[in-house]
């Protein structure tokens, strides 16, 4: 069976995958959607399709490394650097969402920089 031909919600195989890495920045409209939003697409067809999956892992992995990274920050704050850091993290999320989305939509695969590697 080949893959690209099927649908996932009403759209093509690299549609949906370039959706999954978009999905988390709903965030900036919804606060948390964009990390529910992804892991619900992911979770829903990631037995239909390995590049699902393998989009998905990369995008749960990349937004548990942001969630850490968000944390230290948190922290960082009552030294007035943690500010900073959350300004560069909203731009890498957004920038590194769009390059993954545009890769996705070639048919490749992009890993974030630096994120950790969680799932496998």
């Amino acid at each position: 069976m080949n893959e690209n031909k099927e649908e996932y919600w009403g759209m093509p195989l690299n549609t949906y995958c370039m959706l999954i890495h978009l999905s988390q920045l709903t965030s900036i409209i919804i606060p948390g959607l964009g990390l529910i939003l992804p892991i619900v697409m992911w979770a829903m067809n990631k037995d239909k399709s390995d590049a699902i999956d393998k989009h998905g892992k990369i995008t749960v992995n990349w937004l548990i490394s942001l969630f850490i990274y968000s944390i230290i920050c948190g922290v960082l704050v009552f030294i007035f650097i943690g500010i900073f850091g959350f300004i560069i993290l909203a731009i890498l999320n957004f920038v590194f969402a769009v390059i993954a989305a545009i890769k996705a939509n070639d048919g490749q695969f992009w890993v974030y920089p630096m994120s950790i590697k969680f799932l496998k």
